[in-house]
């Protein structure tokens, strides 16, 4: 379940800018209209989103993509989907189905997430004063409320749901900081301009919050695994789950 680029500098631009902001009108039509714009040149999308080309332009740029010819392909390549968690016609019938999907996915992070590697999660936190904290998509929320948490705890971290700023912080990181990843299927850095970092990434120390994988990038120093069905309506309980549990464990510290 690796979503693709699109979705995720899509809507980290469009929850990071301003409403009116021409970088979100152009992300708002262009999801709006995928159907219709995914074979269309620059010129003619700019008259679409009623905006310059230059601003097409500009727009690439600033959500971290290389040029419009990027652009173009992500259009052409993605491909949305969506789980059903349920096919019942009883409303009742789908709200235990799901009911009992959230409950199994948290007793399946109970039974195989260790706990020795959370108290020295909590250890580097306490020690640490340069702290970031990351995610994409679904995972992104689930890193602000650690970041929240953290915060009540007296604690200071920082997230930043726009993959362009992730980007930018990770490769200023240096041997002070802690990188805290949020990644459901262990993909974080599996997106081309994450690895394009990878060289400065044996710097900071790296967390990784992941379902159990075969094999994990070797500039991360820890990985948090646990048991996963790997599904849509499992993604963000389990991992708001841990991220629950790392600021519980954290404030027995403290």
């Amino acid at each position: 379940m690796l979503y693709g680029k699109l979705p995720i500098v899509f809507l980290s631009t469009l929850a990071s800018e301003k409403k009116d902001s021409t970088n979100s009108q152009i992300a708002s039509y262009l999801l709006n209209h995928l159907d219709d714009i995914k074979d269309i040149g620059i010129q003619e999308m700019a008259k679409e989103c009623s905006v310059a080309m230059s601003s097409i332009f500009r727009f690439c740029k600033e959500i971290g993509l290389d040029d419009f010819n990027e652009l173009r392909e992500l259009l052409i390549s993605t491909n949305m989907s969506f789980e059903q968690y349920s096919t019942s016609s009883q409303s009742k019938d789908r709200l235990k189905e799901y009911s009992s999907k959230v409950k199994e996915s948290i007793e399946m992070v109970e039974e195989s997430i260790d706990m020795q590697q959370i108290d020295l999660l909590c250890k580097e936190i306490k020690k640490h004063d340069h702290i970031a904290i990351f995610g994409l998509l679904k995972a992104g929320s689930v890193a602000f409320n650690l970041q929240s948490d953290l915060l009540m705890l007296g604690k200071q971290a920082y997230s930043n749901i726009s993959y362009k700023q992730q980007l930018q912080y990770i490769s200023l990181a240096d041997e002070n900081d802690l990188l805290i990843i949020f990644s459901y299927t262990g993909s974080y850095f599996d997106y081309p301009d994450i690895r394009t970092l990878k060289n400065k990434l044996k710097k900071p120390q790296i967390w990784l919050i992941s379902s159990k994988q075969e094999s994990y990038p070797d500039f991360i120093d820890h990985v948090i695994t646990f048991d996963s069905k790997r599904d849509q309506n499992s993604h963000p309980y389990q991992l708001q789950f841990i991220a629950s549990l790392i600021a519980q464990e954290y404030a027995r510290r403290i």
